[in-house]
């Protein structure tokens, strides 16, 4: 694995801990009036994690993991991601990249680290700040 990749990987399992913690301070605030316990369970999650991640994204180009392992996410032009490509991005990222993953592995690491499907769809690379 090749240390951009690395750094990547440290940067999610860093946002992965954030965006739990977070969690468990809503359920602790909010109390649960929901009659339909599965959709919570789901669609609440979902909602936090993508909102953080595109909240700190769009303010400084870096979520929390991304900040502690010196990464920025920029267009591939250098300018600050627009909330579009966030969007994208993280869509693309949780629903289309995995099945990309498990088709072609080697192409993943091959790209370096630098931009995984998701980054090309959202016309987005990371780089060493």
């Amino acid at each position: 694995m090749k240390a951009l990749s690395k750094k990547r990987s440290k940067a999610m399992l860093i946002d992965f801990l954030t965006a739990t913690a977070a969690l468990a301070a809503l359920e602790a605030a909010v109390p649960k009036k929901v009659k339909n316990n599965a959709a919570y369970s789901l669609v609440v999650p979902t909602l936090v994690v993508w909102g953080l991640e595109y909240v700190q994204l769009a303010k400084s180009g870096q979520t929390l993991g991304y900040k502690t392992q010196g990464l920025v996410l920029e267009s591939e032009d250098g300018q600050k991601p627009s909330g579009e490509q966030i969007a994208k991005r993280f869509l693309y990222r949780d629903f289309i990249s995995t099945i990309d993953y498990f088709k072609d592995r080697q192409g993943f690491e091959q790209l370096g680290g630098a931009s995984f499907p998701h980054d090309a769809y959202a016309r987005t690379v990371v780089r060493e700040k």
